[in-house]
C-alpha cells in the first residue's frame, strides 16, 4: 500500500461468525483525495459460486479501495459491509458488478451504491503464495445510476460519467444525466 502514502487511521468491524474486517484511511490533506482500503477480505480465497467445494487455500482474493474528495469516516462501516459481502453471500466480486448499501454511503451522501471498477489501477494487484489479491476500486453511484446500470450496462454508465466529467470522488454529487 506504499502507493497510497501513510496510513492516517483505521477501524475494525466484526460480523458474527467472521474475522474482523479493517478499513484503513490514507490521506489527511483536504486538497487531496482520501482513500479507504479494506483489509481482511483477502484472508480467504473468493468463493466460486459454480463450485460445490469451498476452496480454503488457493484462489483469487480481493480487497476494495474507495477514493473520496474529502475524508468521510462515516463510510467505514458501509465499506466493511461491502468487504464482507462475498463471504456472507457466497459471491465473487468482478469488475462491472455492483452492490447497493441501502442507505447513503456516508453522512450527507447522495450515493448509496457502488460499481466495482477494474482492479490493478490505483493499487496494483498483489502477488501472494496462494494466489493474487485484486484491489477493486469502488465507484460510487446514486440509486438512479444503479437502476440505470442494471437496465443497461456498467460500461454504458461509465461512458456517461466520462462524457459528463463526473467527479466520482464526490459522495454528494448529483446523478449523471440518464436521458
Amino acid at each position: 500500500m506504499a502507493t497510497l502514502g501513510e496510513c492516517t487511521g483505521r477501524a475494525s468491524v466484526t460480523f458474527l461468525g467472521m474475522e474482523p474486517i479493517e478499513v484503513l484511511r490514507f490521506g489527511s490533506d483536504p486538497t487531496q483525495p482520501t482513500r479507504y482500503v479494506t483489509l481482511g477480505m483477502s484472508r480467504q480465497p473468493l468463493p466460486d459460486p459454480t463450485s460445490p467445494v469451498l476452496e480454503t487455500l488457493v484462489g483469487p482474493r480481493a480487497e476494495l479501495v474507495l477514493s473520496l474528495r474529502r475524508g468521510h469516516d462515516s463510510v467505514l462501516r458501509p465499506l466493511a459491509v461491502l468487504a464482507a459481502a462475498p463471504a456472507v453471500e457466497g459471491t465473487r466480486p468482478s469488475a462491472g458488478s455492483s452492490y447497493d448499501v441501502g442507505a447513503p454511503l456516508c453522512d450527507g451522501a447522495t450515493v448509496s451504491a457502488v460499481l466495482l471498477g477494474s482492479p490493478g489501477g490505483l493499487v496494483p494487484d498483489l502477488e501472494l503464495e496462494h494466489g493474487p489479491v485484486h484491489v477493486f476500486p469502488l465507484l460510487p453511484m446514486t440509486s438512479d445510476e444503479a437502476a440505470w446500470k442494471r437496465a443497461h450496462s456498467a460500461a454504458e454508465l461509465e461512458e456517461r460519467w466520462l462524457a459528463a466529467g463526473t467527479d466520482l470522488r464526490d459522495p454528494q454529487r448529483l446523478p449523471v444525466s440518464l436521458d
